[in-house]
């Protein structure tokens, strides 16, 4: 198991290689087909976070709460990531290291890890109660007029996992050799 602190920067990401087994400690930042677009709209600059060496988890967390009373999570799993497919190779170039998911992504985006050393990491479908475990806390929220499931939340992780790299950031991909 390798253990991962975030941010993180290409050095780290670029000793991963497919089928490692990671756990992530640190921020992460969900984000799915809408605030992808948002923020590739946007630009790096006026994203309301840090992308830069940034842990994207393609999830929509199950949220209690509001802005007045607080927020509480009470579960968080990956959705599919090839609906992100269109926009994580501009994303990846404004700074993320570490995109998860569950599925696999398109060739596009197994040239933009290459290309901008990050990696592709496999969360397993139907644990959003294990995950939701290792997070510690929410820190913030950004883009809550896109809906729960679509603004970016920014947890605060212990030992998020586990996690297989599915596809690195030297062009190895399980998908393919599953394929």
């Amino acid at each position: 198991m390798k253990k991962l602190l975030v941010p993180v920067n290409s050095n780290g990401i670029n000793d991963l290689k497919a089928g490692d087994i990671v756990n992530i400690s640190g921020k992460i930042l969900t984000a799915r087909d809408q605030a992808h677009k948002r923020i590739i709209e946007s630009g790096k600059e006026k994203t309301p976070c840090n992308l830069e060496g940034a842990a994207i988890f393609h999830a929509g967390p199950i949220i209690s709460g509001d802005e007045d009373s607080g927020f509480e999570i009470i579960a968080i799993g990956p959705t599919t990531s090839t609906r992100m497919n269109p926009y994580e190779g501009e994303l990846l170039k404004m700074g993320p290291k570490i995109i998860i998911g569950k599925g696999g992504m398109d060739e596009d985006v197994a040239n933009a890890l290459q290309k901008y050393g990050g990696v592709y990491l496999a969360a397993v479908g139907g644990c959003a109660a294990l995950y939701v475990e290792a997070v510690k806390n929410i820190d913030n929220v950004h883009w809550l007029d896109l809906g729960i499931p679509e603004a970016i939340w920014e947890l605060n992780v212990e030992e998020f996992g586990p996690l297989i790299v599915a596809m690195d950031s030297h062009g190895n991909n399980l998908y393919e050799k599953v394929e």
